[in-house]
């Protein structure tokens, strides 16, 4: 064969084989396409959800009596119409986002393939998004959930399936309204009409042709091109703006020219579009939507909107009691915040750069800069500019002058707050507050976040004593103690007392919450059986093997305790809580009904119940918690539990009513900065207030006389016996004789306990189990 025909055979092979390569890619996309389409990869939106987006009902959320407290929607929207859009802020967005838009029928091919040209092949980031007004609409619609490249992909073709489906339904000047209405604007502000009034303070239909061009040109990023933040970046994003107008014909050269040499002047005034009574509950409630919902369309075949079917969810909270929690929750946190504040003075812990610094480097700020160059000197100048800015502040105003480091610092001194009611015998959850404001403060301090206790987790460790054969009336040396095998680890109590020669029954050294006798009544029990006790009582988390466990060192969220506590009032089983009813359609037919979940096991005697409860009791008759009795005249039934943890970073407050368990919690978001002073601090002034200015609006409500006028049932004669003894017990004239008060004393901790020893454990075993 001759070189000239091998040449031509192998140029046929390539060229077969090349066509071949690219046959196969079009088959194999043509197929991904269509199996998307028809399912294969996640089910897209039907017909009826997409004809009904316009008229889309909101999911409302009801109380426990059917009043309102609050809607579910897809997305806050300013409802504009068409009609009030000045002519120059569509042409500003079609300029700019997609110019062939009243050309297309949801797909812009052209763009798709100079994208694909440039990105891909080319590797040309300045190529610019493929995306239609249309196929934005439809991730403003139907908000991006991924975990890999592939899901991006397959998102991105449904994505398209979904635009060209909404151009056959609505009008093109429809999609304009909609998209604008829908559409994410800087400081997670939804709707022109929104970001109008945020950035200019003036309606939609006022807005000039510069200000038009900032709001559309802050799309393209609404944090790198917010106008607020990063002025000169707004500028010069306006000004692509303005000459794609003209670029376009929008706008003649000398208005063009009139407008890019202006300065940027906003009239900052934010809009909530999340304002409302119970802003966290309804967030708890949207996600067990969203579960369920999957769940009912799996059983059923039907699938569910949650944010447009016009559902009714009927919910376990109160919403007076919901509304007096939040009223007593904000006016002692303002309260308190202040005090936080003033005690720490000039050795503020969030104003040292060893604190705040590591805080810097995870702002979009300091990320955005880092990306456009900046060297650590410009970023840390740009950092500490002063502007007008958005931020939490007790005094009602929103809006204020201070540079990135002062946010900064303004957030790690801020106190939150955790409150949470719920029924014990049902788990019906009647009150929740996760922080002190939801729009700036997302994170729920109910549900999601754990720390340590402190002393609310001495009523287990009293508890389980009990369990095990420690009487009530036993006593126990109130004076401290290093232990030997714990590196001479030796706990003391707050009040600083003189406790030389004196020892304690249960009830007094509960009342006065000893951190001393604590730790030895664990020691009679040892760590394994109060661990094992405590996941009797629910708690999941994991708990440290340490004797300090009995200081309370375990680390569990509001949500997490008050499960705990729960068994105390419930014949010694504790309650999952719940919070959602029922759901009804727009039509009022029942889709679910949510009952309470089972309960645990019975952890404890009905005994051992009766005298927990009657020492708590006297905590806040005349304990840490008395101040409930005199300072907020409270004359109900109440039993309760106060705790700090290390350094005063938690205070905590546990009240229980006979049929009502709450849970209160104050502290920082940043563990390293707690109150300077213990009085501040501790729970009893830090998260107690919380309960009692709530229970005393509670007391005025009549229709809340079923919680409030409650009482717990008498103590039987057995308990009383069983508790008949004096509080304290000072040792013998002998024993005085012969102990040295001065000679620090010693001992080794018992981990296993001592009730696990010999005789006792045996005798033990015989009666383990029986819990009358």
């Amino acid at each position: 064969m001759s070189k000239k025909k091998r040449k031509t055979s192998l140029k046929k092979i390539i060229i077969k084989y090349i066509a071949l390569l690219l046959g196969s890619g079009i088959l194999l996309t043509v197929l991904f396409f269509y199996s998307t389409k028809a399912g294969f990869f996640g089910k897209l939106p039907n017909d009826e959800l997409l004809n009904n987006i316009k008229n889309a009902q909101a999911t409302e959320i009801v109380d426990e009596n059917g009043e309102n407290i609050g809607f579910l929607y897809r997305s806050f929207r300013s409802n504009v119409e068409f009609e009030d859009f000045p002519d120059h802020l569509v042409d500003a967005l079609i300029a700019t986002e997609d110019v062939r838009f009243f050309e297309h029928s949801g797909i812009d091919y052209r763009s798709l393939i100079r994208v694909l040209v440039k990105t891909i092949i080319l590797q040309d980031r300045s190529g610019g998004g493929g995306s239609t007004i249309s196929q934005q609409l439809v991730k403003n619609l139907f908000p991006r959930e991924y975990s890999n490249k592939f899901e991006i992909l397959v998102i991105k073709i449904k994505e398209a399936i979904i635009a060209q489906k909404l151009e056959q339904i609505y009008s093109k000047e429809d999609l304009l309204t909609l998209y604008l209405n829908t559409v994410s604007f800087p400081d997670n502000t939804f709707g022109i009409e929104a970001a109008s009034r945020t950035f200019f303070n003036k309606p939609v239909n006022q807005l000039e042709i510069d200000e038009s061009a900032i709001l559309i040109g802050s799309l393209k990023a609404t944090y790198t091109y917010n106008p607020r933040i990063f002025p000169e970046n707004s500028m010069e994003r306006r000004n692509v703006v303005l000459s794609q107008m003209e670029k376009y014909d929008k706008i003649t050269e000398e208005i063009h020219n009139e407008h890019i040499n202006k300065d940027i002047h906003l009239d900052y005034h934010p809009m909530k579009a999340d304002v409302g009574i119970a802003p966290y509950f309804r967030e708890q409630v949207r996600k067990k939507l969203v579960e369920w919902a999957k769940e009912y369309e799996k059983n059923t075949g039907e699938s569910v909107d949650i944010y447009g079917d016009g559902l009714k969810i009927h919910t376990t909270l109160n919403k007076n009691m919901q509304l007096y929690a939040e009223s007593a929750m904000r006016t002692h946190m303002q309260n308190l915040q202040k005090a936080f504040e003033q005690n720490w003075g000039n050795l503020a812990p969030w104003k040292k750069k060893e604190v705040y610094q590591r805080y810097i480097q995870r702002t979009h700020h300091y990320k955005a800069l880092k990306a456009q160059g900046k060297t650590e000197q410009e970023i840390q100048k740009i950092l500490n500019e002063k502007k007008k800015m958005q931020v939490f502040d007790w005094s009602g105003s929103d809006v204020q002058t201070m540079s990135v480091l002062d946010s900064i610092q303004h957030s790690l001194k801020t106190l939150q707050a955790g409150f949470l009611a719920m029924e014990p015998k049902t788990g019906a959850v009647k009150t929740w507050i996760g922080g002190i404001d939801f729009e700036y403060f997302k994170y729920d301090h109910v549900s999601q976040s754990r720390r340590q206790v402190g002393s609310t987790f001495k009523p287990f460790v009293y508890l389980n004593a009990l369990e095990n054969g420690v009487k009530p009336c036993d006593y126990f040396p109130a004076s401290a103690v290093a232990y030997e095998n714990l590196e001479g680890w030796k706990p003391t109590n707050s009040d600083n007392e003189d406790y030389t020669y004196i020892n304690v029954n249960m009830q007094e050294a509960l009342r006065k919450s000893m951190n001393t006798v604590s730790v030895k009544i664990l020691e009679e029990t040892g760590i394994p059986s109060l661990i094992e006790f405590a996941e009797s009582l629910a708690i999941k988390s994991k708990l440290p093997e340490v004797p300090s466990l009995a200081l309370g060192t375990a680390e569990l969220s509001v949500l997490e305790l008050a499960t705990a506590y729960s068994s105390f009032l419930n014949d010694g089983k504790a309650t999952e809580n719940y919070f959602i009813e029922k759901i009804t359609d727009a039509s009022g037919n029942v889709l679910a009904t949510f009952k309470p979940k089972e309960e645990y096991e019975k952890a404890f005697s009905n005994l051992n119940q009766e005298m927990i409860l009657e020492m708590m009791q006297e905590v806040v008759n005349s304990g840490t918690a008395s101040r409930l009795r005199w300072r907020y005249k409270l004359n109900n039934a109440i039993a309760g539990k106060t705790g700090t943890t290390q350094n005063n970073r938690d205070g905590w407050f546990v009240g229980l009513l006979p049929n009502l368990v709450t849970v209160s919690w104050a502290g920082t978001d940043n563990g390293s900065i707690g109150f300077r002073s213990t009085s501040i601090g501790q729970g009893a002034n830090s998260a107690l207030p919380i309960f009692g200015l709530w229970m005393q609006k509670v007391n005025s409500d009549p229709s809340l006389n079923r919680y409030s006028k409650s009482q717990f049932t008498a103590l039987s004669d057995r308990a009383n016996r069983l508790m008949d003894c004096p509080p304290i017990k000072e040792d013998g004239f002998l024993k005085k004789l012969f102990t040295n008060p001065d000679k620090e004393k010693t001992k080794e901790f018992e981990e296993e306990g001592k009730q696990n020893k010999g005789l006792f454990k045996r005798i033990k075993k015989l009666f383990k189990g029986n819990k009358d």
